[in-house]
Protein backbone atom coordinates (compact mmCIF):
# COMPACT_ATOMS: atom_id res chain seq x y z
CA UNK A 1 0.00 0.00 0.00
CA UNK A 2 2.73 2.54 0.79
CA UNK A 3 4.35 1.88 -2.48
CA UNK A 4 1.01 2.10 -4.27
CA UNK A 5 1.08 5.44 -2.49
CA UNK A 6 4.58 6.65 -3.14
CA UNK A 7 3.72 5.54 -6.60
CA UNK A 8 1.12 7.89 -7.25
CA UNK A 9 2.60 10.69 -5.74
CA UNK A 10 5.52 10.41 -7.98
CA UNK A 11 3.21 9.95 -10.99
CA UNK A 12 1.39 13.42 -9.47
CA UNK A 13 4.63 14.85 -9.63
CA UNK A 14 5.55 14.11 -12.86
CA UNK A 15 1.98 15.32 -14.26
CA UNK A 16 2.62 18.80 -12.64
CA UNK A 17 5.87 19.11 -13.92
CA UNK A 18 5.32 18.10 -17.41
CA UNK A 19 2.60 20.55 -17.48
CA UNK A 20 4.53 23.35 -15.42
CA UNK A 21 6.85 22.56 -18.19
CA UNK A 22 4.21 22.79 -21.34
CA UNK A 23 3.37 26.33 -19.99
CA UNK A 24 6.61 27.43 -19.24
CA UNK A 25 7.70 26.44 -22.75
CA UNK A 26 4.65 28.36 -24.34
CA UNK A 27 5.63 31.23 -22.63
CA UNK A 28 8.86 30.70 -24.10
CA UNK A 29 7.70 30.30 -27.30
CA UNK A 30 5.49 33.54 -27.02
CA UNK A 31 8.12 35.65 -26.18
CA UNK A 32 10.47 34.44 -29.36
CA UNK A 33 8.05 35.13 -31.50
CA UNK A 34 6.79 38.46 -30.27
CA UNK A 35 10.18 39.73 -29.97
CA UNK A 36 11.97 37.96 -32.48
CA UNK A 37 9.33 36.65 -35.28
CA UNK A 38 6.71 38.56 -35.54
CA UNK A 39 8.45 42.65 -35.39
CA UNK A 40 10.39 41.75 -38.90
CA UNK A 41 6.83 40.79 -40.45
CA UNK A 42 4.49 43.73 -38.90
CA UNK A 43 3.43 46.24 -41.80
CA UNK A 44 4.07 49.06 -38.94
CA UNK A 45 8.28 48.56 -39.31
CA UNK A 46 7.77 50.29 -42.24
CA UNK A 47 6.14 52.99 -41.13
CA UNK A 48 7.57 56.62 -40.30
CA UNK A 49 8.04 57.19 -36.87
CA UNK A 50 10.33 57.53 -33.92
CA UNK A 51 12.54 54.73 -32.14
CA UNK A 52 13.48 53.49 -29.05
CA UNK A 53 15.77 51.02 -27.53
CA UNK A 54 15.32 47.22 -26.83
CA UNK A 55 13.25 48.20 -24.01
CA UNK A 56 12.28 51.68 -24.19
CA UNK A 57 8.99 52.86 -24.64
CA UNK A 58 7.18 56.16 -25.67
CA UNK A 59 4.58 56.10 -23.39
CA UNK A 60 5.16 59.62 -21.67
CA UNK A 61 5.60 61.20 -24.57
CA UNK A 62 1.69 60.09 -25.94
CA UNK A 63 0.14 60.45 -22.45
CA UNK A 64 1.52 63.19 -20.06
CA UNK A 65 -0.37 66.23 -20.86
CA UNK A 66 2.57 68.17 -20.12
CA UNK A 67 4.41 67.20 -22.96
CA UNK A 68 2.03 65.58 -25.12
CA UNK A 69 1.14 69.00 -27.31
CA UNK A 70 4.57 69.34 -28.18
CA UNK A 71 5.20 65.55 -29.06
CA UNK A 72 1.97 65.43 -31.81
CA UNK A 73 3.71 68.91 -32.53
CA UNK A 74 6.72 67.35 -33.06
CA UNK A 75 6.00 64.37 -34.54
CA UNK A 76 3.63 65.49 -37.31
CA UNK A 77 6.40 67.71 -38.81
CA UNK A 78 9.08 65.31 -38.72
CA UNK A 79 6.66 61.76 -39.69
CA UNK A 80 3.83 63.51 -41.42
CA UNK A 81 0.11 62.36 -39.97
CA UNK A 82 0.26 59.04 -39.69
CA UNK A 83 3.59 57.32 -37.79
CA UNK A 84 4.18 54.69 -35.48
CA UNK A 85 5.71 55.15 -32.01
CA UNK A 86 7.06 51.97 -29.32
CA UNK A 87 4.96 50.38 -26.75
CA UNK A 88 6.84 48.04 -24.80
CA UNK A 89 10.16 47.80 -26.36
CA UNK A 90 11.49 48.50 -29.57
CA UNK A 91 9.06 45.12 -30.85
CA UNK A 92 6.13 46.75 -29.72
CA UNK A 93 5.19 48.95 -33.21
CA UNK A 94 1.70 50.90 -32.33
CA UNK A 95 0.21 53.36 -34.90
CA UNK A 96 -0.89 56.93 -34.27
CA UNK A 97 -2.80 59.18 -36.51
CA UNK A 98 -4.03 63.15 -36.81
CA UNK A 99 -5.46 62.32 -40.21
CA UNK A 100 -9.42 62.49 -39.76
CA UNK A 101 -9.86 59.77 -42.58
CA UNK A 102 -7.67 57.42 -40.06
CA UNK A 103 -9.48 58.33 -36.93
CA UNK A 104 -12.96 57.96 -38.42
CA UNK A 105 -11.92 54.85 -39.91
CA UNK A 106 -10.79 53.43 -36.52
CA UNK A 107 -13.84 54.63 -34.37
CA UNK A 108 -16.40 53.89 -37.30
CA UNK A 109 -15.13 49.81 -38.12
CA UNK A 110 -16.58 47.05 -36.42
CA UNK A 111 -12.96 45.54 -36.51
CA UNK A 112 -11.44 47.99 -33.66
CA UNK A 113 -12.20 47.34 -30.44
CA UNK A 114 -11.22 48.56 -26.58
CA UNK A 115 -8.24 46.31 -25.66
CA UNK A 116 -9.02 43.87 -23.03
CA UNK A 117 -6.95 45.53 -20.87
CA UNK A 118 -8.94 48.77 -20.90
CA UNK A 119 -12.18 46.83 -20.70
CA UNK A 120 -10.74 44.76 -17.93
CA UNK A 121 -10.04 48.17 -16.13
CA UNK A 122 -13.63 49.80 -16.84
CA UNK A 123 -15.58 46.47 -16.07
CA UNK A 124 -13.74 45.92 -12.64
CA UNK A 125 -14.45 49.65 -11.17
CA UNK A 126 -17.95 50.01 -13.33
CA UNK A 127 -19.18 46.49 -14.55
CA UNK A 128 -20.25 45.70 -17.72
CA UNK A 129 -21.64 48.83 -18.86
CA UNK A 130 -21.83 50.83 -22.31
CA UNK A 131 -18.55 51.84 -22.12
CA UNK A 132 -16.85 48.61 -21.39
CA UNK A 133 -18.77 46.38 -24.17
CA UNK A 134 -18.02 45.73 -27.48
CA UNK A 135 -19.86 44.31 -30.41
CA UNK A 136 -23.48 42.89 -29.86
CA UNK A 137 -23.80 43.52 -26.31
CA UNK A 138 -22.32 47.25 -26.55
CA UNK A 139 -24.95 48.03 -29.25
CA UNK A 140 -27.74 46.28 -27.67
CA UNK A 141 -27.19 48.47 -24.20
CA UNK A 142 -26.63 51.52 -27.20
CA UNK A 143 -29.53 51.09 -27.50
CA UNK A 144 -31.60 50.66 -24.77
CA UNK A 145 -29.88 53.65 -23.11
CA UNK A 146 -30.41 56.02 -26.37
CA UNK A 147 -34.21 57.22 -25.66
CA UNK A 148 -32.81 58.16 -21.91
CA UNK A 149 -30.40 61.00 -23.77
CA UNK A 150 -32.62 62.61 -26.15
CA UNK A 151 -32.73 66.54 -26.68
CA UNK A 152 -36.44 65.86 -24.76
CA UNK A 153 -35.16 63.76 -22.02
CA UNK A 154 -32.10 66.16 -21.52
CA UNK A 155 -34.45 69.00 -21.18
CA UNK A 156 -36.47 67.33 -18.64
CA UNK A 157 -33.77 66.83 -16.30
CA UNK A 158 -32.78 70.69 -16.61
CA UNK A 159 -34.56 71.64 -13.18
CA UNK A 160 -32.00 69.44 -11.44
CA UNK A 161 -29.07 71.22 -13.35
CA UNK A 162 -30.64 74.48 -12.31
CA UNK A 163 -31.51 73.11 -8.86
CA UNK A 164 -27.75 71.95 -8.06
CA UNK A 165 -26.08 75.06 -9.71
CA UNK A 166 -28.17 77.25 -7.39
CA UNK A 167 -27.47 75.06 -4.15
CA UNK A 168 -23.85 75.59 -5.27
CA UNK A 169 -24.05 79.23 -6.13
CA UNK A 170 -25.05 79.59 -2.46
CA UNK A 171 -22.79 77.70 -0.52
CA UNK A 172 -19.65 79.43 -2.18
CA UNK A 173 -21.83 82.37 -1.31
CA UNK A 174 -22.07 81.47 2.13
CA UNK A 175 -17.94 80.93 2.41
CA UNK A 176 -17.30 83.84 0.85
CA UNK A 177 -16.69 87.63 2.56
CA UNK A 178 -19.17 90.16 1.47
CA UNK A 179 -16.58 92.71 0.69
CA UNK A 180 -13.69 90.96 -1.14
CA UNK A 181 -12.26 91.63 -4.44
CA UNK A 182 -9.81 89.40 -6.74
CA UNK A 183 -6.81 91.41 -5.01
CA UNK A 184 -8.14 91.51 -1.82
CA UNK A 185 -6.83 88.86 0.63
CA UNK A 186 -9.70 88.24 2.17
CA UNK A 187 -11.02 86.78 -0.77
CA UNK A 188 -12.03 83.17 -0.79
CA UNK A 189 -9.81 80.00 -2.14
CA UNK A 190 -11.52 77.19 -3.35
CA UNK A 191 -10.79 73.90 -4.31
CA UNK A 192 -13.22 74.17 -7.66
CA UNK A 193 -12.50 70.82 -8.70
CA UNK A 194 -13.83 69.13 -5.68
CA UNK A 195 -16.78 71.01 -4.86
CA UNK A 196 -18.32 70.93 -8.04
CA UNK A 197 -17.46 66.71 -8.15
CA UNK A 198 -19.75 66.83 -5.36
CA UNK A 199 -22.30 69.10 -7.01
CA UNK A 200 -22.44 66.86 -10.62
CA UNK A 201 -22.74 63.64 -8.14
CA UNK A 202 -25.77 64.79 -6.69
CA UNK A 203 -27.06 65.58 -10.79
CA UNK A 204 -26.14 62.49 -11.75
CA UNK A 205 -27.83 60.87 -8.48
CA UNK A 206 -31.15 62.60 -9.09
CA UNK A 207 -31.36 62.75 -12.96
CA UNK A 208 -30.17 58.86 -13.25
CA UNK A 209 -32.45 57.16 -11.01
CA UNK A 210 -34.36 59.78 -8.31
CA UNK A 211 -31.69 59.19 -5.20
CA UNK A 212 -30.68 62.12 -3.51
CA UNK A 213 -26.92 62.14 -2.31
CA UNK A 214 -27.03 65.75 -0.54
CA UNK A 215 -23.02 65.60 -1.43
CA UNK A 216 -22.94 69.31 -1.67
CA UNK A 217 -24.34 69.39 1.69
CA UNK A 218 -22.33 66.38 3.73
CA UNK A 219 -19.89 64.08 2.23
CA UNK A 220 -21.14 61.29 3.88
CA UNK A 221 -23.40 59.16 1.72
CA UNK A 222 -22.36 56.05 1.60
CA UNK A 223 -22.49 55.42 -2.18
CA UNK A 224 -21.11 58.59 -2.66
CA UNK A 225 -17.74 57.83 0.09
CA UNK A 226 -17.48 54.25 -1.76
CA UNK A 227 -17.21 56.04 -5.35
CA UNK A 228 -14.79 58.52 -3.89
CA UNK A 229 -12.57 56.31 -2.51
CA UNK A 230 -12.47 53.54 -5.02
CA UNK A 231 -11.68 55.67 -8.14
CA UNK A 232 -9.20 57.98 -5.93
CA UNK A 233 -7.34 54.51 -5.43
CA UNK A 234 -7.26 53.13 -8.86
CA UNK A 235 -6.41 56.29 -9.89
CA UNK A 236 -3.07 55.77 -8.00
CA UNK A 237 -2.22 52.60 -8.65
CA UNK A 238 1.27 52.56 -10.51
CA UNK A 239 4.03 50.47 -10.44
CA UNK A 240 5.05 47.12 -11.40
CA UNK A 241 2.17 45.43 -9.20
CA UNK A 242 -0.37 47.63 -11.20
CA UNK A 243 1.07 46.01 -14.33
CA UNK A 244 1.48 42.34 -13.52
CA UNK A 245 -2.43 42.25 -12.39
CA UNK A 246 -3.91 43.64 -15.08
CA UNK A 247 -2.39 41.08 -16.96
CA UNK A 248 -2.80 38.33 -14.42
CA UNK A 249 -5.52 38.86 -12.25
CA UNK A 250 -5.45 36.02 -9.91
CA UNK A 251 -1.98 37.50 -8.22
CA UNK A 252 -4.74 40.13 -6.39
CA UNK A 253 -5.72 36.68 -4.93
CA UNK A 254 -2.11 35.55 -3.64
CA UNK A 255 -1.20 39.45 -2.49
CA UNK A 256 -4.26 41.86 -1.77
CA UNK A 257 -3.12 44.90 -0.93
CA UNK A 258 -4.88 48.58 0.55
CA UNK A 259 -5.70 49.38 -2.80
CA UNK A 260 -7.47 46.04 -3.40
CA UNK A 261 -9.22 45.97 -0.21
CA UNK A 262 -10.45 49.77 -0.98
CA UNK A 263 -12.26 48.74 -4.55
CA UNK A 264 -13.42 45.42 -2.96
CA UNK A 265 -14.92 47.20 0.34
CA UNK A 266 -16.63 49.87 -2.25
CA UNK A 267 -18.04 47.75 -4.52
CA UNK A 268 -19.78 45.50 -2.03
CA UNK A 269 -21.47 49.11 -1.15
CA UNK A 270 -22.18 50.02 -4.67
CA UNK A 271 -23.68 47.04 -5.53
CA UNK A 272 -25.81 46.69 -2.29
CA UNK A 273 -27.43 50.16 -3.18
CA UNK A 274 -27.73 50.15 -6.67
CA UNK A 275 -29.67 45.95 -6.23
CA UNK A 276 -31.80 48.26 -3.79
CA UNK A 277 -32.36 50.75 -6.27
CA UNK A 278 -32.81 48.56 -9.18
CA UNK A 279 -35.64 46.70 -7.84
CA UNK A 280 -37.50 49.50 -6.17
CA UNK A 281 -37.74 51.14 -9.58
CA UNK A 282 -38.88 47.72 -11.10
CA UNK A 283 -41.49 47.00 -8.42
CA UNK A 284 -42.41 50.57 -8.92
CA UNK A 285 -43.30 49.96 -12.84
CA UNK A 286 -44.85 46.70 -12.59
CA UNK A 287 -47.09 47.97 -9.81
CA UNK A 288 -48.65 50.67 -12.12
CA UNK A 289 -50.04 47.84 -13.91
CA UNK A 290 -50.16 49.88 -17.31
CA UNK A 291 -48.26 49.24 -20.93
CA UNK A 292 -44.74 50.01 -20.68
CA UNK A 293 -45.36 52.69 -23.55
CA UNK A 294 -47.65 54.22 -21.23
CA UNK A 295 -45.38 55.41 -18.02
CA UNK A 296 -44.38 58.38 -17.41
CA UNK A 297 -40.56 59.27 -17.97
CA UNK A 298 -38.49 60.30 -15.12
CA UNK A 299 -34.98 59.33 -14.21
CA UNK A 300 -32.63 57.79 -16.10
CA UNK A 301 -32.97 54.50 -14.87
CA UNK A 302 -36.75 54.69 -15.26
CA UNK A 303 -36.47 55.20 -18.80
CA UNK A 304 -34.00 52.72 -19.14
CA UNK A 305 -36.40 50.18 -17.50
CA UNK A 306 -38.93 50.98 -19.79
CA UNK A 307 -37.36 50.84 -22.62
CA UNK A 308 -36.05 47.50 -21.62
CA UNK A 309 -39.45 45.58 -20.87
CA UNK A 310 -40.89 47.17 -24.22
CA UNK A 311 -38.23 45.13 -25.96
CA UNK A 312 -37.51 41.64 -27.18
CA UNK A 313 -37.47 39.50 -24.17
CA UNK A 314 -33.96 37.57 -25.83
CA UNK A 315 -32.15 40.80 -25.89
CA UNK A 316 -33.07 42.26 -22.18
CA UNK A 317 -30.64 43.30 -19.96
CA UNK A 318 -30.84 41.62 -16.74
CA UNK A 319 -31.31 43.46 -13.16
CA UNK A 320 -27.05 43.62 -12.99
CA UNK A 321 -26.66 44.82 -16.26
CA UNK A 322 -28.70 47.84 -15.46
CA UNK A 323 -26.54 47.72 -12.33
CA UNK A 324 -23.43 48.16 -14.62
CA UNK A 325 -25.06 50.93 -16.31
CA UNK A 326 -26.10 53.23 -13.22
CA UNK A 327 -22.31 52.80 -11.83
CA UNK A 328 -21.35 53.19 -15.56
CA UNK A 329 -23.31 57.22 -15.32
CA UNK A 330 -22.20 57.80 -12.09
CA UNK A 331 -18.42 57.39 -13.33
CA UNK A 332 -18.97 59.19 -16.53
CA UNK A 333 -21.85 61.34 -15.94
CA UNK A 334 -20.53 63.05 -12.65
CA UNK A 335 -16.58 63.02 -12.46
CA UNK A 336 -16.04 63.80 -16.64
CA UNK A 337 -18.41 66.70 -16.50
CA UNK A 338 -17.12 68.12 -13.49
CA UNK A 339 -13.58 68.09 -14.72
CA UNK A 340 -15.06 69.73 -17.83
CA UNK A 341 -16.65 72.68 -15.74
CA UNK A 342 -13.37 73.06 -13.83
CA UNK A 343 -11.28 73.02 -16.60
CA UNK A 344 -13.60 75.98 -18.15
CA UNK A 345 -13.20 77.89 -14.69
CA UNK A 346 -9.28 77.78 -15.12
CA UNK A 347 -9.32 78.98 -18.54
CA UNK A 348 -11.92 81.92 -17.33
CA UNK A 349 -9.83 82.58 -14.50
CA UNK A 350 -6.76 83.22 -16.50
CA UNK A 351 -8.76 85.02 -19.09
CA UNK A 352 -10.05 87.90 -17.26
CA UNK A 353 -11.45 89.81 -20.42
CA UNK A 354 -12.96 86.36 -21.66
CA UNK A 355 -14.63 86.21 -18.24
CA UNK A 356 -15.98 89.44 -18.15
CA UNK A 357 -17.21 89.03 -21.59
CA UNK A 358 -19.17 86.06 -20.79
CA UNK A 359 -20.96 87.26 -17.35
CA UNK A 360 -22.40 90.22 -19.31
CA UNK A 361 -24.15 87.84 -21.99
CA UNK A 362 -25.56 85.80 -18.75
CA UNK A 363 -26.28 88.91 -16.76
CA UNK A 364 -28.28 90.24 -20.00
CA UNK A 365 -30.77 87.74 -19.16
CA UNK A 366 -31.38 88.13 -15.54
CA UNK A 367 -33.76 90.71 -15.94
CA UNK A 368 -35.79 88.42 -18.27
CA UNK A 369 -35.39 84.99 -16.37
CA UNK A 370 -35.01 85.97 -13.01
CA UNK A 371 -34.06 83.03 -10.78
CA UNK A 372 -36.81 80.18 -8.69
CA UNK A 373 -35.86 78.89 -6.16
CA UNK A 374 -36.78 75.36 -4.78
CA UNK A 375 -36.40 73.34 -2.09
CA UNK A 376 -34.76 70.05 -3.25
CA UNK A 377 -36.66 68.25 -0.19
CA UNK A 378 -40.31 69.47 -2.24
CA UNK A 379 -39.07 69.08 -5.58
CA UNK A 380 -41.22 66.02 -6.93
CA UNK A 381 -39.69 62.59 -8.25
CA UNK A 382 -39.69 63.16 -11.77
CA UNK A 383 -38.78 66.03 -13.78
CA UNK A 384 -41.95 67.97 -13.56
CA UNK A 385 -43.67 68.55 -17.45
CA UNK A 386 -43.36 71.70 -19.46
CA UNK A 387 -46.94 72.68 -18.37
CA UNK A 388 -47.10 71.39 -15.03
CA UNK A 389 -46.85 74.49 -13.26
CA UNK A 390 -45.79 78.47 -13.72
CA UNK A 391 -42.75 77.83 -11.73
CA UNK A 392 -41.54 74.30 -13.70
CA UNK A 393 -42.53 76.75 -16.99
CA UNK A 394 -40.19 79.36 -15.51
CA UNK A 395 -37.57 77.01 -15.10
CA UNK A 396 -37.67 75.87 -18.71
CA UNK A 397 -37.55 79.33 -20.08
CA UNK A 398 -34.96 79.62 -18.28
CA UNK A 399 -32.51 77.18 -19.08
CA UNK A 400 -33.95 77.25 -23.04
CA UNK A 401 -32.50 81.02 -22.43
CA UNK A 402 -29.27 79.82 -21.08
CA UNK A 403 -29.05 76.81 -23.62
CA UNK A 404 -29.43 79.58 -26.71
CA UNK A 405 -26.48 82.31 -25.12
CA UNK A 406 -24.24 82.32 -28.16
CA UNK A 407 -20.97 82.82 -27.00
CA UNK A 408 -21.75 80.47 -23.72
CA UNK A 409 -21.59 78.08 -26.38
CA UNK A 410 -18.58 79.18 -28.25
CA UNK A 411 -16.94 79.34 -24.36
CA UNK A 412 -17.90 75.92 -23.25
CA UNK A 413 -16.97 74.65 -26.82
CA UNK A 414 -13.64 75.88 -26.84
CA UNK A 415 -12.39 74.54 -23.32
CA UNK A 416 -13.81 70.98 -24.38
CA UNK A 417 -11.50 71.35 -27.08
CA UNK A 418 -8.50 72.39 -25.28
CA UNK A 419 -9.09 70.30 -21.96
CA UNK A 420 -11.30 67.03 -22.67
CA UNK A 421 -11.37 64.99 -19.80
CA UNK A 422 -10.59 61.96 -21.48
CA UNK A 423 -7.09 62.75 -22.77
CA UNK A 424 -6.56 59.60 -25.55
CA UNK A 425 -7.96 56.29 -26.46
CA UNK A 426 -7.03 53.17 -27.99
CA UNK A 427 -8.12 50.34 -30.13
CA UNK A 428 -6.82 47.04 -30.91
CA UNK A 429 -6.83 45.60 -34.43
CA UNK A 430 -9.19 42.44 -34.84
CA UNK A 431 -8.62 41.39 -37.52
CA UNK A 432 -5.61 42.48 -40.73
CA UNK A 433 -7.25 45.93 -42.39
CA UNK A 434 -6.24 48.31 -44.51
CA UNK A 435 -6.81 52.01 -43.15
CA UNK A 436 -7.31 54.24 -46.02
CA UNK A 437 -5.05 57.99 -45.77
CA UNK A 438 -6.06 61.29 -46.52
CA UNK A 439 -2.29 62.80 -45.95
CA UNK A 440 0.45 61.15 -47.68
CA UNK A 441 2.75 58.80 -45.95
CA UNK A 442 6.08 58.40 -46.57
CA UNK A 443 7.44 54.76 -45.56
CA UNK A 444 10.86 53.76 -44.71
CA UNK A 445 11.59 52.03 -47.72
CA UNK A 446 10.75 55.32 -49.80
CA UNK A 447 7.58 54.35 -50.86
CA UNK A 448 5.20 57.25 -50.56
CA UNK A 449 1.54 56.25 -50.11
CA UNK A 450 -0.93 59.27 -51.87
CA UNK A 451 -4.43 59.95 -50.39
CA UNK A 452 -7.01 57.55 -51.24
CA UNK A 453 -4.11 54.60 -50.61
CA UNK A 454 -4.17 53.15 -47.76
CA UNK A 455 -1.74 51.13 -44.88
CA UNK A 456 -1.73 48.09 -43.92
CA UNK A 457 -2.37 46.73 -39.90
CA UNK A 458 -2.25 43.25 -38.62
CA UNK A 459 -4.10 41.78 -36.15
CA UNK A 460 -3.13 42.34 -32.66
CA UNK A 461 -1.90 45.63 -33.67
CA UNK A 462 -2.36 48.74 -31.47
CA UNK A 463 -4.28 52.34 -32.33
CA UNK A 464 -3.67 54.88 -30.10
CA UNK A 465 -6.02 57.72 -30.89
CA UNK A 466 -4.76 61.54 -29.57
CA UNK A 467 -8.03 63.13 -28.92
CA UNK A 468 -6.53 66.37 -27.63
CA UNK A 469 -3.78 65.94 -29.89
CA UNK A 470 -6.90 66.47 -32.53
CA UNK A 471 -8.57 69.01 -31.21
CA UNK A 472 -5.26 71.18 -30.49
CA UNK A 473 -3.87 70.16 -34.36
CA UNK A 474 -2.78 73.58 -36.04
CA UNK A 475 -3.88 71.72 -39.49
CA UNK A 476 -7.38 71.31 -38.24
CA UNK A 477 -7.95 74.69 -35.89
CA UNK A 478 -5.42 77.04 -37.42
CA UNK A 479 -2.18 78.30 -35.96
CA UNK A 480 -3.49 79.28 -32.58
CA UNK A 481 -5.16 75.76 -32.12
CA UNK A 482 -3.34 75.89 -28.24
CA UNK A 483 -5.03 79.47 -27.82
CA UNK A 484 -7.89 79.72 -25.76
CA UNK A 485 -10.02 81.67 -28.46
CA UNK A 486 -13.93 81.27 -28.17
CA UNK A 487 -14.58 83.77 -31.05
CA UNK A 488 -13.26 80.53 -33.70
CA UNK A 489 -16.20 78.67 -32.84
CA UNK A 490 -18.35 81.75 -34.84
CA UNK A 491 -16.19 81.21 -37.81
CA UNK A 492 -14.54 78.07 -38.02
CA UNK A 493 -12.02 77.09 -40.46
CA UNK A 494 -13.16 74.86 -43.16
CA UNK A 495 -10.71 71.85 -41.83
CA UNK A 496 -12.76 72.21 -38.59
CA UNK A 497 -16.28 71.84 -40.08
CA UNK A 498 -16.10 68.27 -40.94
CA UNK A 499 -19.33 66.81 -39.51
CA UNK A 500 -17.59 64.03 -37.00
CA UNK A 501 -20.47 64.66 -34.49
CA UNK A 502 -23.70 66.39 -34.88
CA UNK A 503 -23.46 70.08 -33.84
CA UNK A 504 -20.24 69.43 -32.53
CA UNK A 505 -17.77 70.00 -36.05
CA UNK A 506 -14.55 68.49 -35.22
CA UNK A 507 -14.74 68.09 -31.94
CA UNK A 508 -13.44 64.94 -30.37
CA UNK A 509 -14.01 65.48 -26.93
CA UNK A 510 -17.11 62.59 -27.16
CA UNK A 511 -15.47 61.07 -29.72
CA UNK A 512 -17.22 59.67 -32.35
CA UNK A 513 -19.25 57.10 -33.99
CA UNK A 514 -20.89 53.85 -32.66
CA UNK A 515 -18.50 54.37 -29.14
CA UNK A 516 -19.32 58.27 -29.28
CA UNK A 517 -20.46 59.43 -25.80
CA UNK A 518 -24.42 59.35 -25.22
CA UNK A 519 -24.22 61.51 -23.10
CA UNK A 520 -22.76 64.68 -24.82
CA UNK A 521 -25.90 66.48 -24.72
CA UNK A 522 -26.48 66.15 -20.88
CA UNK A 523 -22.85 66.98 -20.39
CA UNK A 524 -22.84 70.67 -22.42
CA UNK A 525 -26.41 71.68 -21.33
CA UNK A 526 -24.93 70.99 -17.61
CA UNK A 527 -22.17 72.66 -17.94
CA UNK A 528 -23.96 76.41 -19.57
CA UNK A 529 -26.41 75.95 -16.62
CA UNK A 530 -23.66 75.87 -13.98
CA UNK A 531 -21.52 78.44 -15.39
CA UNK A 532 -24.95 81.17 -15.45
CA UNK A 533 -25.44 80.68 -12.25
CA UNK A 534 -21.48 80.70 -10.74
CA UNK A 535 -20.50 83.77 -12.86
CA UNK A 536 -22.96 86.29 -12.17
CA UNK A 537 -21.71 85.99 -8.29
CA UNK A 538 -18.83 85.31 -8.59
CA UNK A 539 -15.41 86.38 -10.05
CA UNK A 540 -12.31 84.06 -10.44
CA UNK A 541 -9.01 84.51 -10.62
CA UNK A 542 -5.84 81.55 -10.55
CA UNK A 543 -4.08 81.08 -7.56
CA UNK A 544 -1.28 78.43 -8.24
CA UNK A 545 0.58 76.86 -11.00
CA UNK A 546 -2.13 73.90 -12.61
CA UNK A 547 -1.12 71.39 -14.70
CA UNK A 548 -2.98 67.88 -15.90
CA UNK A 549 -2.00 64.49 -14.67
CA UNK A 550 -3.48 62.13 -17.22
CA UNK A 551 -5.38 58.60 -15.99
CA UNK A 552 -8.49 57.12 -16.18
CA UNK A 553 -9.60 60.39 -16.51
CA UNK A 554 -7.47 63.78 -17.06
CA UNK A 555 -7.58 65.77 -13.85
CA UNK A 556 -5.75 68.94 -12.65
CA UNK A 557 -3.12 69.17 -9.86
CA UNK A 558 -0.98 72.16 -8.43
CA UNK A 559 2.39 72.15 -9.23
CA UNK A 560 5.50 70.30 -7.63
CA UNK A 561 1.70 69.08 -5.33
CA UNK A 562 1.19 66.00 -6.87
CA UNK A 563 1.04 64.25 -3.53
CA UNK A 564 -1.26 66.27 -1.98
CA UNK A 565 -3.89 64.88 -4.70
CA UNK A 566 -6.16 66.33 -7.68
CA UNK A 567 -6.98 69.88 -6.90
CA UNK A 568 -7.98 72.65 -8.65
CA UNK A 569 -8.01 75.86 -6.02
CA UNK A 570 -9.30 79.39 -7.07
CA UNK A 571 -10.04 82.70 -5.74
CA UNK A 572 -13.01 83.45 -5.79
CA UNK A 573 -15.08 87.43 -4.77
CA UNK A 574 -18.45 88.01 -5.08
CA UNK A 575 -19.33 90.48 -8.15
CA UNK A 576 -20.45 93.93 -7.78
CA UNK A 577 -22.53 95.22 -11.04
Amino acid sequence: MYSTLLAAITLAARSGFIIFSLWVGKGVLWLVYTLVIAPPFDPLKNMPGPDAGALSNHFREVMDPSITPDTHEDWVKAYGKTFRFHGFGRHDYRLMSLDFRVISHVLNSPIYEKPWQTRSILSRLVGRGVFAMEGAEHKLQRKLIGPAFTTHSVKAMTPIFLLKAEELRDRWDAITPQASCPNDTTSTIIDAYHWLSRATFDVIGLAGFDYHFHSLHDESEEVYLAYRKMFNAAERRTGFKGLVQLYFPWVERLYHDQTDKIVHDSLRTIKRAGAKIVAEKKAAIVAEKANPKEIRDKDILSLLIKANMSSDPSTRMTDSELLDQLSTFLFAGSDSTALAISWCLHLLSLHQEIQTRLRDEILSLSSSHPPTPIDEDDMPSPPPSATSSHSSSSEYAESDAIDSLPFLDAVVREALRLCPPVHATIRVATQTDSIPISSPVFLRNGTILRPGESITIRKGSYVHIPIEGFNLSPDVWGDDARLFNPDRWYCLPKSARVPANPGLANLMTFSFGPHSCPGWKFSIVEMKVFLAKLLPQFIFSCTEDILKCSGILTRPYVHEQFDEGYRLPLRICRYYA
